[in-house]
């Protein structure tokens, strides 16, 4: 994985370490088919290190151009500032923000982008990385919203699934949600995967774009 392209090799070290610790993270992004970064919040600008096939098939960019830049290269004439405000204020305070925003791909076509940034900690409950998930949301009427259907598709899962879904929409590890629920690590893995299975869909990732599109 072409992970650290941008970065000099003393920046990339500690980034590098991060993701060796815990490769499940890349491999969580790269299963999923919505597009999907990791960012690096130690970094100054906070840049992208790892991005999804589906990022790129999305916004027209060669992982090269994406990796070592902030998302806003995204941003164009026509984005929202307020809307970017929002996102900013999410990764000040380390929690999860979902919005509609328009975005616009390499070529210069703009689109609505529901963007999804959430944190992700790591076992000592320090912030690790933020993941931001991208999809195309509908500009016209009529469509359901993604809330609607999130929530759907979130209210069909057993209780304990909800709370193990919540943990991970938090930016939680499994060791920190079996011990917030007094589970072992092996059933809260349980869960997880029973969860996947229950809201048809191929990663964690994407469980916590649902969680978060549904309020979570």
């Amino acid at each position: 994985m072409r992970i650290l392209a941008n970065m000099s090799k003393r920046e990339a070290a500690p980034v590098a370490r991060a993701l060796r610790a815990n490769p499940a993270l890349a491999k969580m992004i790269d299963a999923s088919p919505i597009a999907a970064v990791l960012s690096d919040p130690r970094q100054p600008d906070n840049p992208i290190v790892h991005c999804n096939g589906a990022f790129l098939t999305l916004t027209g960019y060669e992982r090269d151009e994406v990796v070592g830049r902030n998302c806003r290269f995204l941003a164009g004439p026509s984005t929202e500032p307020e809307l970017s405000e929002q996102i900013r204020q999410g990764v000040r305070a380390r929690t999860p923000v979902l919005v509609e925003i328009r975005n616009y791909r390499k070529d210069g076509t703009p689109f609505r982008n529901a963007v999804l940034v959430a944190p992700i900690f790591d076992a000592e409950g320090e912030l690790d990385f933020f993941l931001g998930s991208q999809a195309l949301a509908p500009e016209g009427e009529g469509a359901p919203s993604r809330a609607s259907v999130a929530r759907g598709r979130v209210d069909g899962l057993s209780p304990r699934q909800r709370e193990v879904l919540l943990g991970m929409s938090s930016g939680k590890l499994n060791k920190q949600i079996a011990h917030e629920l007094g589970l072992t690590e092996r059933t809260v893995k349980m869960h997880r995967a029973a969860l996947l299975k229950a809201l048809d869909v191929r990663s964690g990732a994407d469980a916590i774009r649902l969680a978060v599109e549904a309020g979570f």
